[in-house]
Parts: structure tokens; sequence; C-alpha cells
């Protein structure tokens, strides 16, 4: 008997032994299964691209962002980064509201957006440093020389957020003059190509569109000429978000990028001779955003630590961005109250053009109210205000700097449906 235990009690042991092996191979193979199931992931991770090719014509818009994202595809396979879900813009405005909310990973659009991105955590990847000026255009039988000449004239420009009137309007700003007080008066197209038919209808006196537009119209015979050419700003750039940039992925995208985007159907389609551009390159353009003003008569403009203090008392924050900004990133407790902005972005604004809701505000007119969107070159926190002061709301709080400057201040930040 004792024998028969003791080989039971041999063999029980070898079958354990074994049975622990197998296990330590079962999961030493689980590990390395996971292990390769996230590289593979890693590999092929999925960024969201936001491409803005720009207001050169409706059809060069499409073809543009073709190429532009067959580039970056390329670009992506080339440095087995991923894959990239692209999204075509046609709305400079939603782009620029869309840095400040940090709500894509890469953005390839006109300098000032790409300057909106940098200074509300991106960084730039490629693009060219002098690749774009504004040009003021009339046609040769115009008798203004320069800008002092056209003086009361008709003006066209591309809508309010194009780069070309942001050009515009710095080198009015300094003149020391304005849009408003230099032309008699200011028509908007969606397309630069749609000014070549103003001018020739004798609707606009003057327009102002990219060098590259004029060159193209001279080229094809069109009697025009320059009045005024702007500073240069960089021309259509690349920037990522700045918690990517320093991954693997990202640094070897760069070199990819800039072979891919130096490709000449690229050049013909707002990209040429790309580099790995500056930070400081954008340093101009982003001087000349519609700022809001520093005050609003009748509100308390405050910071940060000030809304924070305020909600702690019971104040209310009404956020009055888009529902898709709130739902990415907001304010703890804030309440989701967009207003919908069609005026333009200046003091003395078409309130009429606008919608927003002041039933949705305390129907006590002395409770607290804070208004705040994307920072200080998004006017909706400001028209809010103004409009719950019009209410006849008397303790109104404007919160200038929003969201960024809340993510600045290193405060909590909540996301979630209205």
């Amino acid at each position: 008997m004792t024998s028969t235990f003791t080989l039971h009690s041999r063999s029980d042991r070898a079958r354990a032994t074994a049975a622990a092996g197998l296990r330590r191979r079962v999961r030493a193979a689980t590990a390395a299964t996971a292990a390769l199931l996230l590289a593979g992931a890693a590999q092929a991770a999925t960024f969201s691209a936001r491409i803005n090719p720009g207001d050169h014509g409706e059809q060069s818009r499409h073809a543009s962002y073709m190429a532009i994202n067959a580039a970056l595809a390329e670009a992506l396979r080339e440095a087995k980064a991923g894959e990239a879900s692209s999204a075509m813009s046609t709305d400079a405005a939603v782009d620029l509201s869309n840095t400040r909310a940090q709500l894509d990973d890469i953005y390839i659009a006109p300098a000032h957006v790409v300057g909106s991105a940098l200074r509300n955590g991106y960084v730039p990847l490629a693009g060219n440093p002098r690749g774009v000026r504004a040009v003021l255009v009339g046609m040769q039988g115009n008798p203004a020389a320069d800008l002092a000449g056209a003086a009361g004239q008709r003006l066209g420009l591309p809508l309010q957020d194009s780069v070309v009137t942001y050009l515009v309007r710095g080198e009015l700003n300094a003149a020391n003059t304005s849009l408003k007080s230099h032309f008699r008066s200011v028509k908007n197209l969606r397309y630069q190509d749609a000014l070549l038919v103003c001018l020739h209808i004798r609707e606009c006196d003057v327009v102002a569109v990219e060098s590259a537009v004029f060159e193209r119209w001279k080229a094809a015979g069109e009697p025009v000429k320059v009045l005024l050419e702007s500073r240069p700003v960089p021309g259509i750039s690349v920037a990522v978000r700045q918690s990517l940039a320093g991954t693997p992925a990202v640094r070897a995208l760069q070199p990819a990028l800039l072979r891919t985007l130096g490709a000449p159907a690229l050049a013909r389609n707002g990209i040429s001779k790309p580099v790995a551009i500056d930070k400081r390159d954008f340093d101009y353009v982003s001087t000349l955003g519609y700022f809001t003003p520093r005050l609003l008569p009748g509100a308390t403009v405050v910071d940060a630590a000030a809304v924070a203090r305020l909600m702690a008392e019971g104040a209310i924050y009404f956020d009055t961005r888009t529902e898709t900004e709130f739902k990415a990133a907001h304010v703890p407790g804030a309440r989701f109250l967009p207003y919908g902005e069609k005026s333009a972005k200046d003091t003395d604004y078409n309130a009429k053009a606008d919608s927003f809701d002041t039933t949705k505000l305390p129907a006590d007119k002395g409770a607290a109210v804070l208004f705040a969107c994307n920072g200080a070159e998004c006017w909706k926190s400001y028209k809010a205000s103004h409009a719950a002061l019009k209410a006849g709301h008397t303790k109104v709080y404007w919160f200038r700097g929003g969201l960024p400057e809340w993510r600045t201040a290193d405060r909590p930040v909540a996301s979630a449906g209205p």
C-alpha cells in the first residue's frame, strides 16, 4: 500500500507540475497575443483630421481636398502611423472654433486656422512659411493706384473668416483705418473666384484675393491690377495635437508628410514647397483674429478663478458654444445654451440675424449668470451677455477667456451630453 501511495503521489505531482507548466505557457501565449493585438491597434490608430483646402473656388476646393487627403493617407501608411478619418471643411469659422475646443487630432488648413490651433494645444508639422499674400485688386480702368486711392469705393471680400479677409484687415489696421471707415460698402462672397464676377458686373470696385488667384486671372487675360499687397503668411499648413507630437508614429509622420505634400499635384492645390515649419512663422497672422472687446458695459469680465468662486456661490454658467463642442468638453456644472451666430464679429453686430433663447435664463433677473464660449476670439458669449443685459438681467458675468483659459488654469473639464 505504501509503495502504491508513493507512486500515485509522484504521479499526481508530475501531473500538477505539467499542468502548472501548461498554465504558464498559456499565460505567456496570451500575453504575447495581447501584446501583438496592442501593437496592431497602435499601428492601426485612427487620427481625426480636418482638412480645409481654402476658398479659391467650389470645384478647386474639392480637387484640393482630394489631393491633400491622398497625401495624408500616403504619409500615414509610409510612417506606419495608422490611418486618418478625414473630413473636408468648407467653413473656416467652424474650424477656428474647433481648434479652440480641440476637437480633432490633425488640422490641414490656411494659416489663421493653424495659428489658432497652435494657441490651443497643437504643434506645427509642415507648411510653407511665406506661402500666401492677399492682394487688393481693381480693373485696369479703376483710377485708384493704391489703398488710399480706393477710399470710398465698394469692396468685395471672401467670407469674414477667410485668411484673405484677415490679411486685408491687418493692412487696414496698419494704415490706421478699418473696413467700414475706408470703404463705402463691403460685400462678402463665399469663393474668391466669384469676386471676379463682382468686378465684371460692377457691383465691386475693388476685391481682395490671394496673390495666386490674381496671377491666375491675369494669365487668363483679365484686365486686372494690384493696388495693395499684404505681408506674407504661411500657406496651407499641418498641425497635430501636442499630446501626440512626441509619439514615435507622429515623429515618423513628419518627414513622410514633407515628401507626400511636396508632390507637384499639391503645388497646384494650395501647398507649395513644404518644410518643417516653426510656430513663430504664425505670429503675425495670429494677431489678426476678430478679438472681442476687453470690456462689456453693464457686465463684469471675470477670470477662471472668479468663475470657480462664483459657481460655488450659486452663479449659473451658460456655455454658448455648439452641442458638439459642449459634449466634447465643458466646465463641470455648466448648462448648455447655444448662441446661434450669423451676425458679424463686431461690436455693432446685428442681433436680429442671430438666435438666442433668453427665456431659458433664470426668471429672477437678479440671479448671477455667467456666459462663456471658446476664448477671446469667440463672440458668442459676448453677444449672449449683451442679450442678457438687454433682457433685464442685472448680475451678468462674462468669462471672456472661456474654456481655453479654464484649461490653462488646470481646472477640471467634463464631457457629456447637455
